[in-house]
């Protein structure tokens, strides 16, 4: 585990980009201290690091394509049902975020949502259109979300396990 030191006056626990566990901690903090603060959040840290499953090239490529099939078709059904037209759908390989939606209507998707049941990815595309109407995270917003897809909670709820 890597432990970066710096002025602070907290510890935290992280996970990075490939998925190795950082904690960072103040200068003077004894090793002690942060070898029990690991230890209170071992099981926090081992769901984190089980998320940062590693695929092989094949599962990926296989991923990429299922991908590339499955999110063109959501998008068309949900958006016609939505009234909104985005510019464009494309594929990503991004880890730390399921979706985004650019400022010219452009929607992104990783492909590791493929490892996501429909139920939670069609979420995540009603949520990238929701963004063609209002491009904040307000009530607003989630009212939006919610004219499309009623239970969009237990959606969310099954896209964070």
């Amino acid at each position: 585990m890597k432990i970066i030191r710096s002025n602070r006056k907290t510890l935290s626990l992280s996970v990075n980009k490939e998925g190795k566990p950082e904690v960072r901690a103040p200068y003077l903090c004894p090793m002690s201290t942060i070898e029990r603060f690991i230890a209170d959040h071992q099981k926090w840290l081992e769901k984190r690091l089980a998320s940062f499953r590693t695929y092989t090239d094949e599962e990926i490529k296989a991923m990429r394509k299922e991908a590339k099939a499955y999110f063109p078709e959501r998008v068309a059904y949900y958006a016609l049902r939505m009234g909104v037209s985005p510019s464009g759908v494309k594929i990503t390989a991004a880890r730390t975020r399921y979706g985004s939606c650019s400022p010219t209507g452009s929607l992104c998707f990783s492909l590791y949502l493929m490892d996501k049941s429909p139920y939670a990815r069609d979420y995540v595309v009603v949520h990238e259109l929701a963004h063609l109407l209002r491009r904040d995270h307000s009530p607003s917003f989630y009212k939006i979300i919610e004219k499309t897809l009623p239970d969009y909670k237990q959606r969310i709820k099954e896209l964070k396990q």
